[in-house]
Parts: structure tokens; C-alpha cells; sequence
């Protein structure tokens, strides 16, 4: 049985990127080795950050997936982490919009990976 469902991305610098999903995420790596850095999200749900799977990554080729990061209280809490997170100078890749399951906007890490932040459901 599984114990645990771990999401990696891929980084070009592993340490790096904790640093950012660290501060945007108000949390602390679980696991760190120079390459691959994880983050317990919870029960059965872990983060991963591997910098061992590609050469010269750029944020310029395309990236096929998202972290969904799910909330729970609505529009303005939406809108909070928006306006923080540009305050922090993320790359904000589409503002808030609503996709018919309610608002959402979508972020990108420093590597181009998209992250999205949308109502949990």
C-alpha cells in the first residue's frame, strides 16, 4: 500500500526552488539532499523538488502541469494570496478569473513551472 503520493517537479536548482515553494507555502522542507528537497504537505501528500532530471532546464519550454494549491475560504482569501504573492514578485502567468468552479489564477516557479491557486471544491 501506498503511504504516500509525492508530486515532483522539476528544478534547474534544487535548493532554490525550496527556498520559493518555502516562502509561498509558509513552510519548512521535511527532506534535503543537495538535488532533490521534498515538503510534507500532509497526510499522504508530499511535494518534490528534483534538480536531478534535466540539463539547463529554462523556464522557456513548455510545461504541461500544474501544482494546484486548494483553498478553502473563498474569493478573498483567493485574492489575498494573489496580491501577496505579487508583492513578492512572482511571475504572475493569468490574474484572477473564474473557470466555472469558481476563481483561480496561475502562477509560475522561477524554472516556468505553473502553479495554481483555486477553490478546493
Amino acid at each position: 500500500m501506498t503511504t504516500s503520493v509525492v508530486s515532483i517537479v522539476y528544478v534547474s536548482d534544487a535548493p532554490a526552488a525550496a527556498r520559493f515553494y518555502g516562502d509561498l507555502l509558509g513552510m519548512s522542507p521535511s527532506f534535503e539532499t543537495p538535488g532533490y528537497i521534498t515538503f510534507d504537505l500532509g497526510p499522504g501528500a508530499d511535494l518534490g523538488l528534483w534538480s536531478g532530471q534535466f540539463e539547463d532546464l529554462s523556464p522557456d519550454v513548455p510545461r504541461t502541469s500544474e501544482v494546484c494549491l486548494a483553498i478553502d475560504d473563498g474569493p478573498d482569501e483567493l485574492d489575498a494570496i494573489f496580491t501577496r504573492w505579487q508583492s513578492k514578485g512572482v511571475t504572475i502567468l493569468r490574474e484572477p478569473h473564474d473557470l466555472g468552479f469558481g476563481l483561480t489564477f496561475l502562477a509560475a516557479d522561477p524554472d516556468g513551472n505553473r502553479i495554481r491557486v483555486a477553490p478546493r471544491g
